[in-house]
Order: C-alpha cells, then structure tokens, then sequence
C-alpha cells in the first residue's frame, strides 16, 4: 500500500511542470470549469532553518538582478523533452498551448507516455502560480480565461534569494535553498536556483536556470528511493496530434481517416479542425461533412463531460442533403468530436441553437451519441 502510494506521490509531483514566454494570436473562447480544490497558500516571512548560511552578497545580488520571469521560460513551437530515472513516467516531453500576454497565464500539455495532463499558471505579483490542473487532457481546448476562485498553488516566489519560504495547502514547506547550484544536462551546465518542498515522507528539489527555465527534479522519499527528470532537449517544432476524421459515404458507410494536424502556439482548435475537414474533403473527394462557406463558431468539452459545436447558418444552407445523409453527416461530425475529446455525447447547434433542419429537429439540451456501428476502418 505504501509503494502504491509512492508511485501516485511521484507522478502528481512530476506533472506539476509547465512554463511560459511570449507567443500572441486570437484566443478562443472556452467554458468555465471548476478549480481543483484547495486551500489558499500561507506565506511566510521567515527564511528556512536551512538557509541560515548564505553570503549576502550572492542573495544581494539576485534580488537584484533576477525576477520569475528569468527563471520559468518555455518557447512558443517548442517540445522541451526531459529524460527521467527511477520509475516508468519520470520522462515527458512539455508544449506550450496558450499564452496570454496581458494576463501573464501559460496553458501548457505535459505527455510522459501514459497520459497528458494540462495546466494552467499566472505570474503575478512576484509569484509563480498554478492556477488549475487537468488530467487525460489529450484534446485542445483554452482553458486561460477558466473561473479560479480564490485557489492557487505558488511554485515560485519573489525575491529569488536563499530563504524565501512559503506554506502549501497541504501545510508542506516550499523554500527556496540555494541560489547558484551547478546542474549538468545534456543540453550545457546551468547555475540553477533550488526550490526544495518537503513534505510528510518526501522531498522535492525543482531546479530553475535563467534564460533558461526549469531543468531538473529530483523527487526523493524517506527511505531514499530517487526519481529524477533532467532536460535533454529543446526542439523548434509544433505539437502534432492524430486526430481521426469520420466522413460518409454514398454507401451509407461512415468512413474513419487518421489524420495528423499540426498545433501552433495560441493556434484556435476549431479553426485548424474546420480547415483540415474542408481540405481533406477537396483533395480526397469524401462527401463533406460542412459547406466551404460554414463557420465553426464554437467549440469546446463542458464540465459536464458533453462536447458543444456551434456552427454559422451556412451548415444547412449549403448541406443540401436527403434525409438519410444529412443523418450521417450528423453522426459523423458526432463521432469526430466525441473520439477527439473522449466523450459520448456532442450537442449541436446553429447560430446558437438546437439544431433544426427540414429533416431534422433537436430540442433544446438533446445531445447526439457517439455509434460506431456504421463505421468502417
């Protein structure tokens, strides 16, 4: 039971790693979700019991010279792949999603292999903050404007000296030990600035080089079992995701295409998704799931786990279909939205409405059901 409990300790403090710089474009409207839980951090003013050594000339010095933005630093179009030891999921790769320059808040995906986790975090008033964090986070959708409340974890924290201390939640002690420690990677040596949080029966050193960002961890258990994670390597490249497209066919079959589809930074997920469809249709010659005039409007996974897509008017105008493919249009477009966010059910509107046609009526709040019986590979 207790390795079990150490195993859950080291993946959620190796998903707490996200990062920002600057990157603009349109964002996306997306839905208000609810915060995870937790209570509001409890400074404190005193220096840990051990910090009581360092010469005041370096802390001097880096007061002076550093703020937080020096130190949490990730690349638009950038994976930052960090190399890990000491269990399964200690590697994983990080993307930067969303940046919001005027609010300082970075959305970015963490993928280790066996799941992705997205995070939101804000710099503001000399703190690094996690505002919110979201298990199975395989889709994209921007989570930057999501209601907080008044909860928050602070990562890091000014003035980046030897000493600065502060209360997590959990009642943990997070401080940072040491200014210059000398870190090795692959990628060059760094002097990095070491934040150490101790909790009931583990420490966590997280380690941060200016100009750079966040480098190393080492997750480190009371009877010394080590995990670690170590940069290796910054690659100028956008993420690409295989999102499978379902398309119908004059057969009555609905027809499944995997597709890889490149995410910029701040890129808006259902503009490239509305893209892809439209292009895959004029080179392939599928029959089209929209009109080339037809606008996504919005789109986005509710946090009652059901999938919402509001399409422009031309979506009937232009579908110009019988009854029995406009129903495969429909469970297609159903079928592509519900496998890309994980759901069952995707609710349909035009122009902010049920969605209504000659063929076809929806009430109000009735949602369509993923059916891959018409589906073939």
């Amino acid at each position: 039971m207790k390795k079990t409990y150490i195993i859950i300790s080291i993946i959620v403090t190796l998903l707490m790693l996200t990062g920002c710089q600057k990157a603009n474009s349109e964002q996306d409207p997306s839905p208000t979700l609810e915060p995870t839980p937790s209570a509001v951090p409890v400074v404190t003013a005193s220096p840990s019991d051990d910090t009581s050594e360092e010469p005041e000339d370096v802390n001097k010095d880096h007061n002076n010279r550093y703020t937080i933005e020096d130190y949490y630093i990730i690349e638009p179009d950038t994976e930052y792949v960090y190399e890990g030891s000491g269990m399964e999921y200690a590697s994983y790769n990080i993307f930067l999603d969303y940046y919001d320059e005027d609010t300082k808040r970075y959305q970015t995906r963490t993928d280790n292999g066996g799941t992705v986790s997205g995070k939101v975090m804000e710099i503001k008033d000399g703190k690094l903050l996690l505002l919110h964090s979201e298990g199975e986070f395989y889709y994209r959708d921007n989570l930057l404007n999501i209601n907080l409340g008044n909860t928050s974890e602070i990562l890091l924290m000014e003035p980046l000296v030897k000493g600065t201390e502060w209360t997590l939640a959990d009642k943990s002690k997070r401080y940072i030990s040491e200014v210059d420690v000398k870190i090795e990677t692959e990628l060059g040596s760094y002097e990095a600035l070491e934040v150490t949080t101790k909790y009931e029966d583990s420490i966590t050193k997280d380690y941060y080089a200016p100009g750079v960002g966040f480098v190393k961890s080492i997750f480190t258990t009371e009877d010394n079992y080590q995990v670690t994670s170590t940069l290796k390597e910054m690659n100028k490249t956008p993420l690409v995701q295989e999102i499978s497209l379902f398309y119908p066919n004059q057969d009555g079959k609905i027809y499944v295409y995997n597709e890889p589809i490149t995410f910029h930074t701040n890129d808006i997920t259902r503009l490239v998704l509305e893209k892809t469809i439209k292009d895959r249709v004029i080179k392939n010659e599928e029959l089209p799931l929209m009109g080339i005039n037809t606008k996504i409007k919005s789109m986005y996974l509710g946090k009652d786990m059901i999938v919402y897509i509001d399409f422009s008017k031309e979506f009937i105008d232009e579908m110009n279909a019988g009854a029995a493919y406009e129903s495969l249009i429909l469970q297609s477009i159903t079928n592509t939205l519900g496998n890309y966010y994980g759901a069952d059910e995707v609710y349909i509107m035009v122009e902010g409405k049920p969605y209504e046609s000659g063929h076809i009526l929806l009430k109000k709040g009735e949602t369509l059901k993923v059916n891959m019986d018409l589906v073939v590979e």
